[in-house]
């Protein structure tokens, strides 16, 4: 025979169970992410800074500070490119229409050599100049115009991604520029080249720097939003409702209310707050998951109540209970379980909790322990 129990440790979820079946009927039985579709990127209306030699290292660490690459390893990395490409001489206007006209060239004859395998010798040995000569051009007109991407670069910082990540995007989107330029519009390649560099970056913070990830023609709707409402500030004077923003872009009201709210960025729980920064933002949010002091103090009233019932039992039926609600260990029992334990088959213990909770119905207490239903 199993001794008697410790006193108890009484899990609510068993409490609770104990409670109904005692306050109920006498037991019978056993009883049991489509590819987002992109947006255009805003064009470019004005020309871009002057590439000058990027060397203002005190400066560019502190415009960087926040995105990371202040300090640090990745600083000096970055230090190191700036001089690198610092000694790349700029071109003329000239040099760059030649420069592009090696290039589309070069392009052309990588499509004429993929899609013929019949060229004569000396053509496909023409083909291949050309194609070396336009990959050096290119590469060429790319370096030449590294300065230009560093120096659109630093109007993103503090977006969410660092100098060197925005630098790397940039990178590409001048890739693409140097790809797409036209030299016979008679644009300069600067121009041109700025719309690939600024919408490259654009893309990656809107596709990387948010921790909860937005759409990238979510995130250029709220841009527009965003826009729209400063301007309207600045030109009225108090800050426009929903229902002005969305009349102005043609939107409705609900949509613009859930845009900005697609806008909040997260918030740390370990955030400081208050005049001293001393107390974090987590320690003042209540736990909804958490007892209130009444249901603690309920609970324990309940367990007392609990324990000087079964008090009055048997030993055998005391532990049958406890071993069947899990009154004991947080772990209720089967039958078949409960009958392992003690030697006798499922129906014997379903007899004996039966004929023990119909005298637990019939004790001064069970009033009392009906209470906590309610």
């Amino acid at each position: 025979m199993l001794e008697s129990s410790e006193p108890l440790e009484v899990a609510p979820v068993q409490t609770q169970t104990l409670t109904v079946n005692l306050s109920g009927p006498a037991l019978g039985a056993d009883g049991a992410e489509a590819d987002e579709p992109e947006a255009e990127a805003e064009a470019v209306e004005d020309e871009p800074e002057p590439l000058e030699l990027i060397e203002q290292v005190p400066q560019q660490r502190k415009r960087t500070a926040d995105s990371g690459s202040g300090s640090g390893p990745s600083a000096d990395l970055f230090r190191q490119y700036l001089r690198e490409i610092g000694r790349i001489p700029l071109l003329t206007a000239a040099e760059e229409v030649e420069l592009a006209r090696r290039v589309e060239a070069g392009l052309f004859a990588e499509e004429k050599l993929a899609g013929h395998t019949d060229l004569d010798l000396q053509l496909t040995l023409d083909l291949d100049k050309l194609v070396v000569m336009g990959r050096m051009a290119k590469r060429r007109l790319i370096e030449s115009n590294l300065r230009l991407v560093v120096s659109v670069a630093k109007r993103y910082v503090g977006r969410g991604l660092t100098m060197l990540d925005l630098v790397q995007e940039g990178n590409l989107g001048l890739i693409r520029a140097v790809e797409k330029f036209d030299y016979a519009r008679g644009y300069k390649f600067s121009t041109y080249a700025t719309w690939w560099i600024r919408q490259a970056m654009s893309r990656a913070l809107a596709d990387q720097a948010r921790t909860i990830r937005v759409p990238v023609h979510v995130v250029e709707l709220i841009n527009r939003v965003v826009r729209v409402q400063r301007r309207m500030l600045q030109e009225r004077g108090y800050e426009p409702t929903a229902e002005e923003v969305a009349v102005h872009l043609e939107l409705t009201p609900e949509r613009v209310l859930e845009v900005l709210r697609l806008a909040q960025e997260p918030v740390s729980l370990h955030a400081p707050v208050g005049e001293e920064d001393d107390v974090a933002l987590g320690d003042l949010i209540e736990d909804g998951d958490a007892a209130s002091p009444v249901e603690s103090a309920a609970f324990f009233l309940l367990r007392e109540h609990l324990e000087a019932v079964l008090s009055t039992l048997g030993e055998r039926e005391r532990k049958v209970v406890q071993l069947r609600y899990g009154l004991a260990d947080g772990r209720p029992r089967t039958l078949e379980e409960i009958g392992r334990i003690f030697g006798v088959t499922r129906e014997r213990i379903r007899q004996i909790e039966s004929k023990t909770l119909n005298k637990l119905r019939d004790h001064a207490f069970a009033d009392q322990l009906r209470g906590y239903l309610d």
